[in-house]
């Protein structure tokens, strides 16, 4: 569901997906071919929230922006099921693990993978290629070009079936 806040209007790019009971208010930009699954809320009402192409926000996400610090999400990112973001920024390429939190200030590097259940406490920045894990997040390791292949490949599949879906709501 697209909901206006104020005088601003969620815009969406082409060819993309917004699953039933997820929600998109406000200040938000969604680039082409993202798509937004079952019961995310994406809430743009402070300030903005911007979600680069080929995004996939999968179930019960919460995307949040924090008074003076917008959301950014750059192009070619996974965000597993029920994770929340509020305020940081995820540079391009990244996968974020089911159920972790990324506070205000902080900044994913690109390619990099946040597992899941993680804990990224606020102005928390990782260099790219990080593998990131525990509460508080640390970096583990650098990823190997395999691993970010295989990021890479998870959210091509999403974008594959986000127009799937797509394609099937208009039945």
């Amino acid at each position: 569901m697209i909901i206006p806040y104020q005088d601003k209007v969620p815009s969406l790019g082409e060819n993309v997906f917004i699953a039933d009971g997820a929600k998109v208010v406000g200040n938000v930009t969604i680039g082409d071919y993202s798509s937004v699954w079952f019961n995310s809320v994406i809430r743009g009402d402070v300030d903005s929230v911007t979600i680069g192409r080929r995004v996939n926000i999968q179930d019960m996400t919460v995307i949040h922006e924090n008074g003076g610090q917008p959301t950014l999400i750059e192009d070619d990112v996974t965000i597993g099921h029920s994770s929340i973001l509020h305020g940081c920024t995820i540079r391009k390429g990244c996968l974020i693990g089911m159920g972790a939190l990324i506070l205000n200030d902080a900044e994913i590097g690109e390619y990099s993978m946040v597992a899941a259940g993680a804990l990224v406490t606020e102005r928390k920045v990782f260099p790219p290629r990080s593998l990131i894990m525990g509460s508080p997040a640390k970096v583990v390791r650098e990823l190997s070009a395999q691993e970010i292949e295989s990021i890479q490949e998870s959210a091509l599949r999403y974008m594959e079936k986000g127009q799937e879906y797509k394609g099937s709501s208009k039945k």
